[in-house]
Parts: C-alpha cells; structure tokens; sequence
C-alpha cells in the first residue's frame, strides 16, 4: 500500500481508508464531529457509493481509482470565514489544480477543464470534482476521483479514460507524487483566492481557469435544471465562475450555474 509519505508533508492530516463508500460523506461526518484541521485529506482505492453532479454515482472496480475528499474552510483577508457565495469557484480550482498536477507529473499528458468539474484528456474525462457544504455552512469538503488501473473494458461509459488506458505506468510512487503535487497547487490557488477576499480576477485564479478551460470556444449542449435545453457557444465565464453561453439563435448571452455540459462535435 502506498505510504503517502510525499502527500503527508502537503496536508496536516492524510487519512487512509481500505474501503469507504463515500470519501465525501466520510470526510463530512468527520467535519461535523470533530475541529478538523484544514486540509485534512482523505484517500481511497476502492470506493463503494461514491457521487457525482447531479446525483449520479461514481463506481469503479476495487484499487482501479483514487478518491481523494479535502476538507476547506477558507478564510478572507480580514481572518473572517469567506462567504458561500464565492465558493462556486472552488470546484474550478480542483480542476485546475488537478490540471497543472498532471503536467508536472506525466507531462506527456495533454488535459484540459470541462466546465464545471471534468479533467479531460484527448476529450475523454480521467477526473470529476464534487463539492459539498458541511452543515456548519462555512465550510466544504472538495472530492476528486481519478481513474487511475482501470482497463478500456472497466471504464463507465466511452467518454472516460484511465491512466492505465492512456499508457501511464501507475505505480505507488507515481500515485503520491501526482496527489502531493494536486494538493500543493489546490492549497496555493485556494489560499490566494480566499486572501483577495473571493476576487478570482485580482487571485489570477480565473485568469488560470480560462487558459485551462477546454470548454471555451467551443460549441455547446447545456441541459439546465427542469430538463431545458441551451444549444450555443461557451464564450467566457463570469465573475462568480458561471459558464457564459452565447445561444445558437442568437439570443442573449446565458449565465449558466449549473448544468449537464456536452461538448458538441460537428461532423467533418
């Protein structure tokens, strides 16, 4: 079993589970009962019930995928918890986090961010993010799922990929070097938004997403709560982190906050 050593030096508690049918829910709990200290991080290869957006569930073959949930209750510049309404940004951080992550450690990668929570590489996902409040309500925990062993046969649907299916040698060493190097960069870019006091542009955190976000630019199928659909462009994305689409009957630019996001393939 991997020891983490790496990844222990990051955080100020690594916890390590055999076995854990949600790291989300299990770090939540955690949360509620105890003082955790901030980024307090929770692991495991072999989850039972995990969740994604939109109340779907995360399955993968026992040790084929790394769960990794971050306890967060960042502060802003005055000391005072940071308000939920700047922590729709969060998730994005994850995301580019886990991006820069993937250069550093296998830079023969080439991954981009599928708004609001996708780690993509050659278009297919390799990560999701999810995160959610803890009841105390200034704080979060940040989930992350990489599949990591999984074979083609293994993989959910077509549109995900695995380290193993991209041709990367995963191996214990590899597994701590990428995770240190996720929570190095997420702590950075978390920290440095909370001290602006929730200003992504003033962090250089939206300025980060945007560079990474394969979204943009890109024509777009949004299917919005209550089952509405939004056919356009992603054009941008607004000071609260929402994707700017640009409809296909050109109609006024949409703030979407929530959404399914499917990038949209035109035939050659």
């Amino acid at each position: 079993m991997t020891s983490w050593r790496t990844s222990r030096d990051v955080v100020a508690e690594l916890l390590w589970r055999d076995e854990s049918a949600s790291t989300n829910a299990d770090l939540v709990t955690l949360a509620t009962a105890t003082d955790l200290a901030e980024f307090t991080t929770l692991l495991t290869d072999t989850q039972t019930a995990g969740r994604g957006r939109l109340g779907r569930s995360w399955v993968a073959p026992a040790g084929a995928s790394l769960a990794i949930s971050i306890y967060l209750r960042p502060r802003d510049s005055h000391g005072a918890p940071l308000g939920l309404e700047r922590f729709s940004w969060i998730p994005l951080a994850a995301g580019v986090a886990m991006h820069d992550a993937l250069a550093a450690v296998i830079p023969d990668l080439e991954a981009g961010l599928k708004w609001p929570n996708d780690v993509l590489v050659d278009g297919r996902k390799l990560c999701g993010i999810l995160a959610e409040l803890v009841p105390s309500g200034d704080a979060a925990v940040l989930g992350l799922g990489i599949n990591t062993a999984m074979t083609t046969a293994q993989l959910p649907v077509p549109t995900a990929t695995s380290l193993d299916v991209l041709g990367v040698a995963v191996d214990d060493d590899l597994l701590d070097a990428l995770v240190a190097e996720y929570l190095r960069r997420l702590r950075a870019l978390v920290e440095s938004y909370a001290l602006a006091d929730g200003d992504a542009e003033v962090s250089g955190l939206a300025e980060r997403a945007i560079e990474v976000c394969a979204t943009l630019g890109r024509a777009v199928r949004v299917e919005l709560p209550g089952n509405e659909l939004l056919e356009g462009t992603a054009v941008g994305l607004d000071a609260a982190g929402r994707l700017r689409v640009a409809p296909a009957d050109g109609a006024a630019v949409v703030a979407v906050a929530a959404g399914d996001v499917t990038h949209v393939r035109h035939p050659s």
